[in-house]
C-alpha cells in the first residue's frame, strides 16, 4: 500500500488499545482492592498488585517512548545530512524535533521550500504534512 497523509500513522490495537483498557481497568481494580483492603490482613498483597500494575503502566509507557527517541535522533541525523546534500548547509538550528519529523515525508523538490516554510511560519507538523505535494514514505517508523 502507497503510503500517504491519511495512512502514515500507525496503529497498533493491541498496544495501542488491548494493552491500555488492561492495565488501566487493572490499576483500577488494584485501587480499589487496596482500599477496600485497609484494616486487613490483604492490605500487604492488595499494596504489591497496586505497585505492580503502576509498574507495568512504566514499563509500557518507557517501552514505546525510548525506541521514538533514539529513532529521533537517526531521523535528525539523517535530515540534518539530507539537507547538507541539497543546500550545502546544516539543518536550521530553529526546528523542532516534530518539525523534523514530518519534513522526512517531503520529496527533495519540496524540502527545502518547506523548511524554510516551517522556520518562518512555525508550522505543526500535521501542517508540514499536509503541505506536502510528493509524499516520501517513511515504512521503518516504529
Amino acid at each position: 500500500m502507497e503510503q500517504n497523509f491519511k495512512n502514515h500513522r500507525q496503529y497498533v490495537i493491541g498496544f495501542h488499545r488491548v494493552l491500555a483498557i488492561f492495565l488501566i481497568t487493572g490499576l483500577i481494580g488494584s485501587i480499589v482492592n487496596l482500599f477496600e483492603s485497609i484494616g486487613t490482613d490483604n492490605l500487604y498483597a492488595a499494596s504489591l498488585l497496586t505497585l505492580l500494575f503502576l509498574s507495568c503502566i512504566l514499563l509500557s509507557w518507557y517501552t514505546r517512548v525510548f525506541p521514538l527517541k533514539a529513532q529521533d535522533r537517526a531521523i535528525r541525523a539523517e535530515e540534518n545530512f539530507r539537507h547538507f546534500i541539497l543546500s550545502g548547509r546544516v539543518l536550521p538550528e530553529g526546528l523542532r524535533m516534530s518539525q523534523v519529523t514530518a519534513l522526512r515525508f517531503a520529496s527533495d523538490e519540496e524540502y527545502l521550500d518547506l523548511v524554510q516554510k516551517a522556520l518562518q511560519e512555525n508550522l505543526s507538523n500535521k501542517a508540514i504534512k499536509m503541505l506536502i505535494k510528493n509524499w516520501k514514505p517513511d515504512y521503518y517508523r516504529v
